[in-house]
């Protein structure tokens, strides 16, 4: 091949769908399901890949009995017929992903030991899953999410943040989900691939501690109430 003869906007957008087609998640979910449960599946999860995850889910299991839902961005959603997709806002959190996430929580309560939780999360996870923690209210969650994103701060930087602010976030939903077993399912959008930072790790134990979260928001100067 002439690279030299290749018009570079061409060549640029092949390499785009090249990536795209990559992380498509009817190509890369399938192999690694696990095996079917004795119990209940229910699937829930956040992102904007979410979507077209739960419907990978569902092509690839046609014959079992699930249900859940999942939250993606607006304009996101795909057609499924058994796993309810919910729209919401990205980057900035908005109510949609506020009942979203309180849905979620509800939808893995009450499950037993013999039943699969089914997380399936992606890029954009930390802003569409959003419960915010009793010491704030949505708007100053809102506030401290648009300072993050404007600061400079790392994406581990501000999802160290987040995991501090949110009842769903540093493995609290798993935590909701016991005594269910949950698999966790992740596309990554994170330098390094590091699990707990996906989507703020809803799912996983968070290796990061309140001091490091309130480092971040004072060498940042993010605005916080007391």
């Amino acid at each position: 091949m002439d690279m030299m003869n290749i018009d570079p906007v061409t060549f640029l957008n092949d390499l785009f769908q090249a990536g795209l087609a990559a992380a498509d998640p009817l190509k890369v979910l399938p192999p690694y399901l696990p095996e079917k449960p004795k119990g209940r599946v229910v699937v829930i999860g956040a992102g904007k890949a979410s979507a077209a995850m739960a419907r990978a889910v569902e092509l690839s299991w046609p014959d079992v009995d699930m249900h859940g839902c999942v939250v993606t961005r607006y304009d996101y959603g795909v057609p499924t017929d058994k796993i309810r997709i919910i729209e919401a806002a990205h980057p900035v959190p908005d109510q949609a992903g506020r009942q979203a996430a309180q849905e979620i929580l509800q939808t893995v309560s009450g499950l037993e030991k013999d039943d699969l939780v089914l997380c399936l999360i992606s890029g954009g996870g930390s802003a569409l899953l959003t419960a915010p923690a009793p010491c704030l209210n949505e708007t100053e969650k809102q506030n401290i999410n648009k300072a993050l994103l404007r600061s400079g701060a790392t994406i581990h930087e501000m999802n160290t943040v987040r995991k501090h602010l949110s009842l769903i976030k540093g493995g609290n939903l798993v935590l909701a989900a016991s005594p269910a077993r949950v698999v966790t399912m992740m596309i990554s959008d994170v330098p390094g691939d590091d699990p707990d930072v996906i989507a703020s790790g809803p799912t996983l134990p968070d290796r990061s501690t309140q001091g490091e979260a309130l480092d971040v928001i004072t060498r940042y100067e993010i605005e916080v109430s007391d």
